[in-house]
């Protein structure tokens, strides 16, 4: 369909909440094809809807590496179900061009949710593969959570974001799970 602009770290629509997707109609297919051909375009491994300014529950991931063929998967309306284990480990995202730093994420994670026919699935991503961190990655975004919001170091992401002229974090939003940080510390 579509290559979309994709917002910047410090656009106000990335922080908020979006809406629930009630009918997967012809409109939020075409959602789904621009959240691809722009993730592709961009060389990303996700992307969700309100990084192009469009608030609903919708993401799609593509985890397959030069050699694989495309596998997009599409995600409305997920629901992490199930989380486990825990890893460190450096992320960045399209909203954030060429900023990576260390973040917390579970290792293991089971997410429901509907597919671009808006047939439910289940799937479960495990041992804190690329999957398993793009899952939890951009369903963040749905709730306007940014992956730096689950920094390792704050001051370590603070001179990565300084570097790349985005704005530093803000203190207030970093997240504290305390079973995720219990995980770590085993």
């Amino acid at each position: 369909m579509a290559v979309r602009k994709v917002l910047q770290y410090g656009e106000k629509s990335l922080r908020e909440p979006s809406k629930e997707v009630h009918k997967v109609s012809k409109k939020i297919q075409e959602l789904v094809q621009d959240l691809l051909d722009t993730m592709y375009a961009q060389n990303g491994v996700g992307l969700a809807a309100p990084q192009i300014g469009v608030n609903y529950r919708v993401f799609v991931i593509d985890v397959s590496t030069n050699n694989e063929p495309l596998n997009p998967m599409v995600f409305i309306n997920p629901k992490i179900i199930k989380k486990s284990g825990a890893i460190i480990s450096q992320e960045g995202c399209l909203s954030f061009p060429e900023a990576y730093t260390d973040v917390k994420r579970y290792k293991n994670v089971m997410v429901k949710a509907m597919d671009s026919h808006g047939k439910s699935f289940v799937l479960e991503a495990k041992d804190g593969s690329l999957l398993a961190r793009a899952i939890q990655h951009e369903n963040d975004h749905l709730d306007g959570i940014l992956f730096i919001d689950h920094c390792a170091n704050r001051f370590q992401a603070d001179e990565e974001l300084a570097k790349h002229h985005l704005p530093p974090i803000d203190p207030d939003r970093i997240i504290v799970d305390e079973v995720l940080e219990n995980e770590l510390s085993k």
